[in-house]
């Protein structure tokens, strides 16, 4: 295909979607579906004119990911404006590590008895499918920082949460295949692998999120400095927050979701219990200087516009990765024979492993089977998998996973972006009935 032409498809693909943006919300339909839809019909699953060749491209695919992975995850922080000791981090929590366990196992046991996959190949297929996607689960999380709903709340702290958790289970199963040092007895893998790097993870993101959001608070409102670039300011934080992580050997991507939760706490210290209103948005374009420089405004205005910048950069990137997924489908690595096992995977292992996981929370049933349903898989699984395959898996395994992994993508895009606008509006009409 010649440059000119892709332009063109691009230019079609990215007005038709701004276009129609608002009319998907009202349809059983997600835009990541409308994504899908055009990446396959380019694809060798349709006219053949793009082509992306995972194992060939796995260190490009790798970096694409992992920029829209952190991207997504420093958002997700931001949205979440309740106080970490606030007893509805519980709900997320268990879903992040009880049922996020829970879950890996589960697929384990199925890899093993089901598609028979050595322990390490299932190990490594359970920490790709387990996380949940905080690139693709816009339908369902939190819509702003007044959002109060606690489905959304769960979903959103989920999704920001198990990206990190997964990555203990990645290096057990690469362990597992003799791809990484996990000790005798696995005492590495527990003392670095799990405890230090997650430690170091969410350390790191809190202290850059502090420093930088401090020091930018109080250079705007002490000496009318650091206006005007909050775009770098987004990225620079996310790079540095994550760069900083691993460079101790410690979780990036909880770092940056840490990063994020943290600048959103300092806002929250300086603004008050109450978010700021929606007309500080409309006084900030009008008087953007004067609102960053305001003593009262300046937290408010830094938290929004860093947010809001992300948000653009979350969705310019979940266009590309979706079309990336469609566009490495081929017949290949379509793998429909396997379609049992997706199933099993949303209606049987994510099922048990909410209800698990959540024993003791007082949630409603209702809540706790969207929950169980919403269980969207993405650009994190896509993560993992190239992270894995760079790592030196054998090539026996290699399409194994990709087929695998990549059919999953696909089918929670559709499946799940039929259901979220419906399953959504009933639940928020129950809400209101309830109230």
């Amino acid at each position: 295909m010649s440059f000119e032409l892709l332009y063109l498809l691009i230019g079609v693909l990215l007005v038709s979607v701004a276009i129609l943006a608002s009319s998907v919300k009202r349809l059983p339909l997600s835009e990541a579906m409308i994504y899908l839809a055009a990446g396959t019909a380019l694809g060798p699953l349709g006219l053949h004119f793009l082509f992306v060749d995972p194992e060939a491209h796995s260190e490009l695919l790798e970096r694409a990911a992992e920029i829209a992975v952190i991207i997504s995850l420093f958002t997700t922080g931001l949205k979440l404006r309740v106080p970490l000791r606030d007893p509805q981090w519980w709900i997320p929590l268990c879903l992040a590590s009880s049922s996020m366990v829970l879950t890996v196992g589960m697929i384990t046991l199925v890899a093993i008895f089901g598609l028979g996959l050595p322990l390490g190949a299932a190990v490594l297929l359970g920490a790709i499918l387990a996380p949940t996607d905080p690139v693709l689960a816009s339908g369902v999380q939190l819509e702003n920082i007044r959002d109060r709903n606690r489905l959304r709340f769960s979903l959103t702290g989920e999704a920001g949460l198990n990206d990190g958790t997964a990555f203990p289970f990645v290096m057990l199963g690469l362990g597992l295949c003799g791809l990484h040092d996990v000790g005798t007895w696995g005492w590495k893998w527990w003392t670095i692998d799990v405890i230090w790097a997650i430690f170091v993870g969410f350390a790191v993101g809190a202290l850059c999120g502090t420093i930088i959001g401090q020091g930018v608070i109080y250079l705007r409102r002490e000496h009318h400095e650091g206006i005007g670039r909050d775009e770098l300011l987004a990225v620079g934080l996310i790079a540095l927050s994550y760069g900083a992580a691993l460079q101790l050997h410690g979780y990036g991507f909880l770092a940056v979701f840490a990063a994020g939760l943290t600048l959103r706490s300092v806002e929250r210290k300086h603004t008050g219990k109450e978010p700021p209103s929606e007309e500080l948005a409309v006084e900030a374009a009008l008087k953007p200087d004067e609102i960053a420089t305001d003593p009262e405004k300046a937290p408010a205005h830094m938290a929004g516009a860093i947010l809001a910048i992300n948000e653009q950069m979350e969705r310019i990137v979940e266009i590309a990765l979706v079309l990336v997924v469609a566009v490495a489908l081929s017949s290949q690595y379509l793998h429909f024979e396997a379609t049992w096992f997706i199933a099993i995977l949303f209606l049987v292992i994510r099922p048990i492993a909410v209800w698990l996981g959540l024993l003791g929370q007082k949630i409603p049933a209702s809540e706790r089977r969207l929950i169980s349903w919403f269980g969207i898989r993405g650009i994190g699984s896509l993560y993992y998998l190239m992270f894995v395959l760079n790592r030196g898996l054998p090539e026996d395994l290699t399409s194994e996973l990709i087929s695998i992994t990549l059919t999953t993508i696909a089918i929670s895009i559709v499946v799940h972006g039929i259901t979220v606008t419906p399953l959504m509006n009933w639940h928020q009409r129950r809400r209101k009935t309830q109230t």
